[in-house]
């Protein structure tokens, strides 16, 4: 049977843009990691971490999943900005108003997912805020941006408690707003991890030593958070609740150590997974790596499957114990897993991707090749 006209050709352009030397495959792999770990911590009931129990090691995705999503999230923006190379001058104003631009755009997108009602903290949101707050430090280098990651890591959870009990969050009208500016991942804290995914991608990703380097230090600095966390948690627990909310590693409390582990959690992944990437490890994580090459599709489909299933068969799209006693985790994430993959082999970009992508250009232009990676390495 003769292949269908124009088939070949486009799945070789699909499989470049897959595989190519352009792309930085293990950034996929992470992202397809962090996709997956959102969804697992969403629709799955698991146990608190107990080291010496591994049936409750799945614990790991709590909390880190999330700083993992926004952490990559800084390294596609270094990757999409120059780089190695941060953009100065009109190609840095042209990079600025491409990320605003798609920042306001997922910031549309996650809206409408907060609509569907259901019952998770939609994270887009804050990434289209902190899509915006990266736009000052565009023109830093690695050293200038992990300094100004550790400068806010040290700073904000001290902070954050404050701003956490602040009357503007109360009533109807507050927990709108915590929705607008996804406060479930407060922007002043979170901020850190996207400058310091910003620091990973001015960083020549491609070099063995680099790779290393992040697998070795980001394990180093989760290992000292967590390590202060736990020798400390006794004593901080009889120091009163604003020094237990400040002092703490537990998930998605914004508390210092768990900014310093989570953070460096999420440093070492990226690392392991460039790694990983370099050895024939690489083919068997290609379903992984395309659901980490369309993340926003990936997980806008996974909340509007979600909606859809759960108004359908339990008419309730906020019944988050209905569907997970449903079983809804496995299928969702088996049909994610093969849909991106078969995309991505066959069509490339994923839909969404593509979209947001058409709609910069035309508003925008394009990105020029004095600011911009290649196209293919941080979609």
């Amino acid at each position: 049977m003769a292949a269908e006209p124009g088939l070949i050709p486009r799945t070789g352009r699909a499989w470049r843009r897959f595989d190519g030397p352009a792309r930085l495959v293990g950034i996929d792999l992470a992202r397809g990691l962090a996709v997956l770990g959102m969804l697992a911590a969403h629709l799955l009931t698991i146990d608190p971490l107990v080291l010496d129990d591994p049936a409750t090691w799945l614990d790991v995705v709590n909390g880190r999943s999330s700083i993992l999503f926004a952490t990559l999230a800084g390294v596609s923006i270094a990757l999409v900005t120059g780089g190695t190379r941060p953009p100065e001058g009109a190609a840095r104003s042209r990079a600025a108003a491409r990320l605003a631009l798609r920042g306001a755009l997922l910031w549309g997108i996650g809206i409408l997912l907060v609509m569907t009602g259901v019952p998770v903290y939609v994270i887009l949101p804050a990434y289209a805020l902190l899509f915006a707050l990266s736009l000052p430090f565009l023109g830093l280098r690695a050293g200038s941006l992990f300094l100004a990651a550790a400068l806010v890591a040290a700073v904000m959870p001290w902070v954050y408690p404050f701003l956490d009990a602040a009357p503007i969050w109360s009533g109807r009208a507050g927990e709108d707003l915590q929705a607008l500016v996804g406060w479930a991942y407060p922007f002043p804290v979170w901020i850190a991890f996207l400058l310091a995914g910003m620091g990973v991608g001015r960083l020549d990703l491609r070099r063995l030593g680099v790779q290393a380097a992040l697998t070795v230090v980001g394990g180093a600095v989760a290992a000292c958070g967590y390590g202060v966390a736990i020798a400390t948690a006794a004593t901080v627990a009889e120091a009163g609740p604003y020094l237990a909310a400040v002092w703490t590693a537990e998930a998605h409390s914004s508390g210092l150590w768990e900014v310093v582990g989570s953070g460096g959690f999420a440093v070492a992944v990226i690392g392991l997974c460039l790694l990983v990437c370099r050895t024939p490890l690489r083919w068997v994580a290609i379903p992984l790596r395309a659901v980490g090459s369309m993340p926003l599709t990936a997980y806008v489909l996974q909340i509007v499957v979600w909606a859809v299933f759960a108004a359908v068969l339990l008419g309730d799209t906020s019944d988050l114990s209905g569907v997970r006693d449903a079983g809804l985790f496995l299928p969702l994430t088996l049909g994610i897993v093969v849909g991106c993959t078969a995309w991505a082999l066959l069509w490339g970009r994923g839909p969404l991707e593509a979209v947001i992508d058409g709609v910069v250009r035309r508003v925008v232009g394009p990105a020029s090749r004095s600011d911009a990676a290649p196209p293919a390495s941080a979609d």
